[in-house]
């Protein structure tokens, strides 16, 4: 079917002015950090008088900046390295047992999507404390785990679906055992629903604020950046030039690994949701 060159302008023009209005907010916390708190307070949308790094100086030393990048880091990669693993294992095995356990199992695993955590983190606070969680960035990630296990099961089964079945037996005629025929088989066969997962979970985890602030927040040498950003912003005095400083020291990599990866997330989300 042709499409109607008007109409086809006018949706690329409305698209371009939704994604102006998403990145405005952006755009204000850029130009306020490298405003003094007098400009701030006087016009927010204004552009600086003059672009000084003195914010970004004061800010990567106040905080330090590369203790708190590498809390993030570790939590990051601890909590991405143990929901792939756990949620491709997961999903392919569910996938490929066809029973009405398997079935129910599969509900169970992808249910807690539905759960908000605030009516939880009362629990999860308790219970990480109980398991001696709290207070430690390995904690941290490992918490992470459970809160994203249920949309990567549900992308990878959908995924492992459209896998045809005779792989597996091949691999099982020439010795493989399950953990050899998954890992070397069926895990290289998931790489673009993988780099999905991987994208998703990096910008959540990354900029994640709340469970941060209810595990490690009582102790300042397991904060995470965004947790340092709120360290500028109290009862008694907001050095609001501060806190955006922090804020775009904070979400910079994460944007910087969605620029490079973002083809990969329609690519993989479409494959997770057609096939089988």
């Amino acid at each position: 079917m042709r499409t109607n060159p008007v109409l086809r302008v006018i949706g690329e023009i409305i698209l371009v002015l939704i994604a102006l209005l998403f990145l405005y907010p952006l755009f204000l916390m850029i130009i306020n950090s490298f405003k003094s708190f007098q400009e701030v307070m006087t016009d927010v949308i204004a552009l600086p008088k003059s672009w000084s790094f003195a914010n970004y100086e004061y800010v990567w030393k106040y905080i330090d900046y590369p203790r708190l990048f590498l809390n993030n880091a570790v939590v990051t990669i601890l909590g991405l390295a143990g929901i792939i693993l756990v949620s491709s294992i997961a999903a392919y095995k569910l996938s490929r047992t066809k029973s009405r356990a398997s079935a129910i199992v599969y509900f169970i695993c992808i249910m807690p999507m539905l759960i908000p955590f605030q009516s939880i983190m009362l629990t999860v606070m308790k219970t990480a404390s109980f398991l001696h969680l709290s207070d430690s960035t390995w904690g941290l990630g490992l918490l992470y785990w459970g809160f994203g296990a249920p949309l990567a099961v549900f992308i990878y089964h959908g995924f492992v679906k459209g896998i045809p079945r005779e792989i597996d037996e091949s691999a099982t005629i020439d010795g493989a055992s399950g953990f050899r025929l998954f890992f070397s088989v069926i895990f290289p066969l998931l790489k673009s629903v993988t780099a999905t997962i991987v994208i998703i979970d990096v910008m959540w985890i990354w900029n994640d604020f709340l469970l941060p602030l209810l595990m490690v927040n009582g102790s300042p040498s397991t904060k995470t950046l965004t947790l340092a950003a709120y360290t500028f912003v109290g009862q008694y005095t907001s050095d609001w030039q501060y806190a955006m400083t922090a804020m775009v020291l904070a979400v910079l990599p994460s944007i910087i690994v969605f620029i490079f990866l973002q083809k990969y997330i329609v690519k993989g989300v479409v494959a997770g949701a057609v096939k089988g």
